[in-house]
């Protein structure tokens, strides 16, 4: 099967939607959560969607096409890893000859491919809608500062070429290195968030392993990595003991990332707090992610930088208050919902005495699931990229 088979000719009012992005499913990041939820719902509206990436694990089928949920899946050899990057050789062929058979891309960055993706537009006459995931930072040393460099020209190209840049906020496309230049052609469209209920027999399974003495439970979920300062959600308990002692904080995500060391060098702050913390690892299933966070008390996000994170309102549909540090982006749910605090970004102490302060008076930062999903609205979020795609369609449907 090639590249360009597997399409079956559009019905009126259908599109043809080409999704550029370097991991997909089963690849469990925000980013790639945001896309799958968007695409597989594109698909249940009788669009015809096409992914293409990166196929990053050996793990991953050899086959280059398969569909998941209705989604059309090319994924490409990466032989070359460079930090969170890839390199496809097949890429530009494949790139181009995809795009010549949609009515429109859709592009998510930071992504090495974004200049060739620019030129192929121009070639094609395929117009580009940009959704932009979060400015890339990555940790110091001179190839990242190259990497990250690099990455920020490809980006500009293609974001003067692109149609339209979808942001996940304005408060985030204001403070953006990579948007603010752009601020003209930038929609606000919140991500696509579903949460299934929690399960109640489940949470009490859990709560009883992790707290058996009856403290309160903290939760964390993201990557072990520098950027979300899981050393300051540690550090954040020397304040948090001094009234809860008994304090658990657990940790959902992975911790031994291969493309940076920030679990190594947090050892003997782990070995320090070793008895009040929990590793689970990567949760893969909703359901786990719903009954985790149901079962803490907060849920801590001590970002440095973050563009939206999802699971903030993951946790607040689950029922569970949030700290965030008070950053661009980052802010925006608890800003919008009231259901947590802000703390100081870089301070341990903020963020411990956040924690303390909901922790003293949970009733007063809840609010119901149906208030949290009329503000995040999941439908809203795809009928805007709908929108969108039919805005910028290279054929125009009736």
């Amino acid at each position: 099967m090639t590249a360009t088979q597997g399409l079956s000719p559009a019905d009126p009012g259908q599109l043809k939607i080409l999704i550029c992005l370097l991991y997909y499913f089963p690849h469990r990041t925000g980013l790639t959560i945001h896309v799958q939820r968007v695409a597989e719902e594109l698909v249940r509206r009788g669009h015809h969607v096409t992914v293409l990436t990166a196929r990053y694990s050996d793990d991953l089928p050899r086959d280059d096409i398969h569909m998941h949920e209705g989604v059309r899946v090319v994924r490409l050899w990466a032989p070359i890893h460079m930090s969170r990057g890839m390199i496809m050789p097949a890429y530009p062929w494949a790139a181009l000859k995809l795009m010549l058979e949609h009515d429109v891309v859709s592009v998510h960055t930071p992504m090495l491919e974004t200049a060739l993706i620019a030129l192929l537009s121009f070639l094609t006459g395929t117009k580009i809608v940009a959704t932009h995931h979060g400015d890339l930072i990555l940790p110091n040393g001179f190839i990242n500062r190259f990497i990250q460099n690099a990455m920020f020209l490809m980006y500009r190209l293609l974001a003067s070429r692109a149609s339209r840049l979808l942001a996940y906020s304005q408060d985030y496309a204001q403070n953006s290195y990579y948007l603010r230049p752009f601020l003209k052609k930038t929609s606000v469209v919140y991500p696509p968030i579903q949460m299934p209920a929690p399960n109640p027999e489940a949470v009490a399974r859990l709560r009883a392993q992790w707290s058996q003495d009856g403290g309160p439970v903290i939760g964390f979920a993201g990557r072990f990595v520098e950027e979300k300062r899981p050393d300051l959600a540690i550090r954040a308990l020397e304040v948090v003991n001094r009234r809860y002692p008994r304090a658990r904080l657990v940790f959902a995500g992975e911790y031994d990332i291969k493309y940076e060391e920030t679990w190594q060098r947090q050892q003997p702050l782990v070995g320090q707090y070793r008895h009040q913390l929990v590793f689970l690892g990567l949760l893969k299933e909703p359901q786990e992610m719903a009954d985790f966070f149901a079962a803490c008390d907060v849920l801590v996000l001590p970002s440095d930088t973050e563009c939206f994170a999802l699971v903030q309102v993951e946790a607040m549909l689950s029922g569970t208050p949030v700290v965030m540090t008070n950053i661009p982006g980052g802010r925006v749910p608890v800003t919008e919902t009231g259901m947590g605090l802000l703390a100081a970004p870089g301070d341990a102490v903020s963020i411990g005495e956040a924690l303390v302060a909901v922790l003293d008076d949970p009733a007063r930062y809840r609010k119901t699931r149906e208030q949290i999903a009329e503000i995040f609205s999941f439908k809203e979020t795809v009928d805007r990229y709908e929108q969108h795609f039919r805005q910028h369609a290279k054929r125009r449907r009736s």
